[in-house]
C-alpha cells in the first residue's frame, strides 16, 4: 500500500522538521525570556521596544517574515550567516524567522506568568538589597515558568507545525517532501495520512509530557 515511498527519504526530511523545531525552541526561549524582562523591566526605552517589538511581529504572518529573511536578508542584503551552502543558508534563515516571530508569543506567555507572582515577593527581594536583575532571576522567573509551562506547550507545538512553513524558501523538511510526492504520486489521501501521522507522532507526545511537567511543578498557592 506505501510502496510510492520508496525512493524518498522521509524520516529525513522528519528529521530535518525535528531540528527546525527544537532550534528554534530554543532560540525563541532564549529571546523570548529577554523580551519579556523588557516588558517588565523599570526602562521606559527598553519596555517602549519590547512591547512595539511583540505588537508588530505576532501580528505579521510567518509566511512574511521566512519570506523576508531569504529574499530580505540573504539576496538583498547578503546575510549568509556563516555558511557559502545553499540549503545551509536557508536552514539557518528559517530557524532565524521562527525564533522572530515565536518568541513574541514565548514572550507573552512569561509575562503572564510574571504577573502571577505576588508583588509583595518582588518588594520583599528590593528590601533585600537585590537589583532588577537579581529580583527578576532569582525570585520571579523561576516561578514564572513553572506557572506557564502549559501555555508554553502550547507554543511549542504551535512552532512543530510552523516549521512547514520553511518549506516556502526550499528547506527539505516534511512539508516540502510532501509536496515532492504529490506532484509525483496519485495517492493523494495515503500521502496525506503519512504526513498527518509523522505530525501527530511529533505533537501528542510532546504535549502529554509537558502536560505531565506543567502539574508537577504547578506552584500551589
Amino acid at each position: 500500500m506505501f510502496d510510492f515511498l520508496e525512493g524518498y527519504d522521509l524520516l529525513g526530511a522528519f528529521w530535518v522538521t525535528v531540528q527546525l523545531t527544537l532550534l528554534s525552541a530554543v532560540g525563541s526561549l532564549v529571546w523570548g525570556t529577554l523580551l519579556a524582562a523588557m516588558r517588565v523591566g523599570p526602562v521606559p526605552l527598553m519596555r517602549g521596544f519590547g512591547t512595539a517589538y511583540v505588537n508588530t511581529v505576532r501580528n505579521i504572518p510567518l509566511t512574511v517574515i521566512i519570506l523576508f529573511t531569504s529574499l530580505g536578508l540573504n539576496q538583498t542584503l547578503g546575510v549568509r550567516l556563516g555558511s557559502e551552502n545553499f540549503d545551509t543558508i536557508n536552514f539557518r534563515l528559517a530557524v532565524l524567522g521562527l525564533i522572530a516571530y515565536t518568541s513574541a508569543f514565548v514572550c507573552e506567555a512569561l509575562r503572564s506568568g510574571i504577573n502571577t507572582v505576588p508583588v509583595g515577593q518582588a518588594e520583599a527581594a528590593r528590601a533585600l538589597g537585590l537589583n532588577f536583575t537579581q529580583v527578576l532571576t532569582l525570585v520571579v522567573l523561576p516561578q514564572a515558568f513553572r506557572s506557564v509551562v502549559g501555555p508554553l506547550t502550547n507554543v511549542l507545538i504551535a512552532l512543530t507545525k510552523n516549521t512547514t512553513v520553511a518549506a516556502a524558501i526550499g528547506v527539505a523538511e516534511a512539508a516540502l517532501l510532501m509536496k515532492d510526492i504529490l506532484e509525483n504520486e496519485a495517492q493523494l489521501l495515503l500521502t496525506a495520512a503519512v504526513f498527518a501521522f509523522g505530525f501527530v507522532c511529533l505533537t501528542l507526545p510532546t504535549g502529554l509530557l509537558l502536560g505531565w511537567v506543567s502539574k508537577k511543578v504547578a506552584v500551589k498557592r
